[in-house]
């Protein structure tokens, strides 16, 4: 019986994807023939379910009869028998329609270790938990992904072939302390000097290998909740000593209570150091580090008491001015602006500047803080579109020049390329960012794509196996393009192919996921992709 079930749902699949391949108007006729047809099989041969749902469609459309489905429409009508046919591939696909956001506090992991197989094992079980777990297995990688991604969590094996797993212990342990990212050692090497060395050069943790990823997983976890709780009574940031944004909220609440109370206005600026990748890319991101924490510690020199420094978001500040008029926030911003474009930094007989471009909102009357914040984001905005280095006040009429994404889905299966475009394109990266979904069928229409060719980043949703290109070859091909550090890809595999995970790695892929995987954990990682770039 089960070769009969699994040939009713190819043969399904089969109609959808010439359906939706085609992008045309399907008959009605042609549509009531197919529900009658999946109904009466799949019942005879024990998929009740599929049946029952089969059913339901048939007696709606009979109900509320139309000549022609287009495709959008098709879509909506037969999501439920997609759920059914697709579960090899994609779990919880009923999340698909929902518009509800999901909480976004799951854990995230960073993971490094040279050993592919035992990299691609622990993060498995680890997601198992409900955590977001990404890769390296190099130095380069892993630096890049502790800034840009911020792990709740660092693991990192004790010996590598190329690096040596104490080094870069040794580099991260001070970084790690400030934002209080706890440090786990894992480590075939059991002997107790190891051990000891290991909590000495900053370590939180220490776990022996062969791994009992229970024991694993527990202690882990217990990290992770104690890193929650610290940070939720925190109000500075680790980093620079300004203020955080969750204390942003607070001090807005208070300021808006005196404002009801005294009518005073203020002002919210929105400071961004200008080229700080840059800055990043050319001198590292320690000496990013040295210029957040020199910009924080001479904006405090320059203004009263009563102002207050938050640290929004990596290069990102807002400064909270009370009992302040526009212009008086456009002269003390101008006066710090200059003073620190003079403060010079040096690195390895090298001496560059940091200038800072600002946004200016004066608060007049009662508004929400994302009101306010976006009214001195546009300012921001337009500093910078003035060529940055300058201070602009908001008018209320401004317009923001949107910052674009592109996200290419490559995949030769049109109802995965459907749900991943109805499902991505839903991501919300606030009102600076504008995400464009981009879809293709096999990896050789991407690769002849303008979209190689377009001077902004792109991420890359990619199948493993296609047809004519596969993923693999997309990834080897797109590595050697001259803009190929602003490529993202997340390689689609299924769970038995370790070898091609591997090989996705080592040709650079940023992530992956093995299928069946869950489209709101696709979503959630695409956003986290996507602030690392921001």
């Amino acid at each position: 019986m089960e070769k009969y079930q699994v040939a009713l749902l190819m043969n399904i699949r089969k109609q959808l994807q010439e359906w939706f391949e085609k992008s045309q108007p399907v008959q009605y006729q042609d549509v009531k023939r197919f529900l009658h047809s999946v109904a009466g099989t799949s019942q005879t041969i024990g998929l009740e379910y599929l049946g029952k749902v089969s059913t339901e469609l048939l007696d709606h459309i009979s109900e509320h009869p139309q000549s022609t489905w287009h495709t959008k429409e098709l879509q909506s009508l037969l999501i439920d028998i997609i759920k059914i046919c697709y579960k090899d591939e994609i779990v919880e696909v009923e999340q698909l329609m929902v518009n509800d956001k999901r909480s976004q506090t799951s854990a995230s992991i960073l993971l490094i270790d040279d050993d592919l197989s035992i990299l691609i094992y622990l993060k498995e079980q680890f997601e198992q938990q409900g955590w977001h777990v990404f890769v390296a297995s190099n130095k380069e990688k892993a630096v890049a992904a502790f800034y840009e991604l911020k792990p709740d969590c660092l693991i990192l094996d004790v010996y590598m072939q190329e690096e040596d797993g104490f080094e870069l212990l040794s580099f991260f342990n001070e970084q790690a302390r400030q934002r209080f990212i706890p440090t786990i050692m894992i480590s075939a090497d059991n002997r107790k000097e190891t051990r000891i060395k290991a909590f000495q050069m900053g370590a939180d943790d220490f776990l022996a290998k062969p791994l009992d990823i229970e024991e694993c997983v527990v202690k882990i976890g217990r990290h992770l909740e104690r890193r929650k709780l610290f940070t939720e009574y925190l109000l500075v940031d680790e980093l620079t000593g300004a203020y955080n944004r969750k204390y942003l909220t607070e001090v807005y609440k208070q300021q808006q209570t005196n404002y009801v109370r005294n009518k005073e206005t203020y002002c919210i600026a929105m400071i961004d150091l200008d080229y700080f990748k840059k800055i990043n890319d050319t001198y590292g991101h320690l000496m990013g580090d040295e210029v957040l924490q020199r910009f924080v510690k001479h904006v405090k020199s320059h203004i009263r008491t009563t102002d207050q420094l938050f640290r929004y978001g990596g290069e990102e500040f807002v400064l909270y001015l009370p009992r302040t008029s526009a212009e008086e926030a456009l002269t003390t911003l101008n006066r710090i602006l200059s003073s620190f474009g003079k403060e010079s930094f040096h690195i390895n007989n090298q001496t560059f500047f940091v200038t800072f471009s600002a946004g200016v909102a004066e608060v007049s009357s009662e508004s929400t803080l994302e009101n306010i914040l976006n009214q001195a984001d546009r300012a921001l905005y337009t500093a910078k579109e003035k060529g940055r280095n300058q201070v602009v006040v908001s008018c209320h009429h401004q317009q923001m020049k949107l910052k674009k994404f592109n996200l290419a889905i490559i995949d030769d299966d049109p109802i995965i390329r459907t749900m991943l475009t109805e499902l991505l394109g839903r991501i919300d990266l606030g009102t600076r960012y504008e995400v464009q979904v981009h879809t293709y069928k096999d990896g050789l229409e991407f690769m002849n794509s303008t979209i190689l060719d377009e001077n902004t980043h792109c991420f890359v949703i990619l199948d493993g196996m296609m047809p004519k290109m596969d993923g693999l070859e997309v990834l080897q091909r797109l590595r050697k393009e001259k803009r190929h550090d602003q490529f993202t890809v997340v390689m689609l595999t299924s769970r038995n192919s370790e070898n091609d995970i591997q090989r996705a790695l080592q040709l650079g892929a940023d992530d992956y996921m093995t299928k069946p995987f869950k489209l709101m954990e696709l979503e959630e990682r695409m956003r986290l992709l996507m602030k690392r770039v921001k």
